[in-house]
């Protein structure tokens, strides 16, 4: 398939800015492609979508306050998203200047601290800190790097409001927006009606954001991510299938983890970098059903979802979503995804 097959208009007034007062008060747009196509509910129906049995596959990274401002040598601002922290004093950042910085000039921050650029590896820079640790850097000078259709600064708001209320392992530069909707009173519901919970770790990158390049799909290059699905998530999943309950992953950061650990055919421990590229043809292996927000046009989430539900049924609803005032992106409303058999029937047919 080709780019622009994943185009789709989008007015910007839908783009949320900021999140809702409440975390659960958002809509919510189901998709059944056994026939009903979509329903517009609230995320407060979620309960109605779920059975007792169900398995949800949590994300549970923790957003970093990655973001840094500070000035190069030379005088000219920069602008420092953290990707990873290598160690105590070396990380790996997107620097944003007027000019590319050099390795070994410096880059002094606003709040006092200093950097040393080293080598470029990719589209990222090695960066060393003179003194103290990356994670005292971030905690005491940084923000939190929303993403770039949101056009404010962050604030105090963000704080909280761009983490779910379960987020334990820091790494990420990016919340997996789908479990945003979920608070404590919704949690606790879900548990009592008989849903079990599991949690993997996929630490979002800023790659996530990239736009995809080269109009034939199938030739771009996914960025890495680190995922850690372990042995109690595994049990968990074949225990559901054994009672006959479904795997609902709570977001693409979830469907990603879960579909990296199967990738040989069996859902195994994982830990380590993916860089799975799930589009149009993908036979999924142990996602039944998702839970996810928006995605931007021509972006490799809206072609997993795609893959997930089938291809026409998504980009039908995406129309239907900017018809009904859906509000978009990382602060904006949900869906409820099944998984398109008649597509998985065909995707296998084909790969045989």
């Amino acid at each position: 398939m080709h780019l622009r097959d994943f185009h789709y208009d989008l007015p910007a007034d839908l783009v949320a800015q900021r999140p809702l007062p409440d975390r659960g008060a958002s809509r919510l747009l189901a998709l059944d492609p056994t026939g009903e196509g979509c329903r517009d509910l609230l995320f407060s129906d979620l309960p109605r979508l779920l059975r007792p049995g169900d398995l949800l596959v949590f994300n549970n990274t923790r957003v970093m306050r990655a973001r840094l401002f500070g000035r190069k040598g030379t005088g000219g601002r920069v602008e420092i998203l953290i990707e990873r922290v290598l160690d105590a004093r070396a990380a790996l950042a997107q620097v944003r200047a007027s000019k590319s910085p050099k390795p070994g000039c410096s880059i002094d921050l606003d709040g006092g601290a200093q950097l040393i650029v080293g080598q470029r590896e990719g589209d990222l820079y090695r960066l060393g800190l003179i003194e103290g640790t990356f994670a005292d850097l971030m905690s005491e000078q940084g923000h939190i790097p929303l993403p770039p259709y949101i056009q404010r600064p962050d604030d105090a708001s963000d704080e909280a409001r761009y983490q779910t209320v379960y987020a334990r392992h820091s790494g990420a530069v990016a919340a997996p927006t789908a479990g945003l909707h979920f608070d404590e009173a919704m949690l606790v519901r879900l548990r009592e009606m008989g849903v079990g919970f599991a949690e993997v770790t996929l630490h979002v990158g800023a790659g996530t954001f990239q736009p995809v390049r080269v109009a034939d799909i199938d030739r771009h290059e996914m960025h890495a991510e680190w995922i850690d699905v372990n042995e109690d998530v595994c049990r968990a999943v074949h225990s559901t299938r054994a009672r006959g309950g479904r795997v609902v992953a709570v977001g693409t950061t979830s469907v990603r983890s879960l579909e990296t650990a199967a990738a040989d055919g069996e859902l195994k421990p994982f830990r380590g970098d993916s860089r799975l590229f799930i589009r149009p043809g993908y036979r999924f292996r142990v996602v039944d059903a998702m839970i996810t927000n928006f995605h931007l046009p021509e972006s490799t989430l809206l072609m997993l979802v795609s893959a997930f539900s089938g291809y026409r049924l998504v980009m039908d609803a995406y129309c239907h979503a900017v018809d009904a005032r859906y509000r978009f992106f990382s602060y904006g409303d949900a869906m409820f995804l099944i998984r398109n058999e008649e597509d998985a029937a065909l995707n296998q047919a084909s790969s045989r």
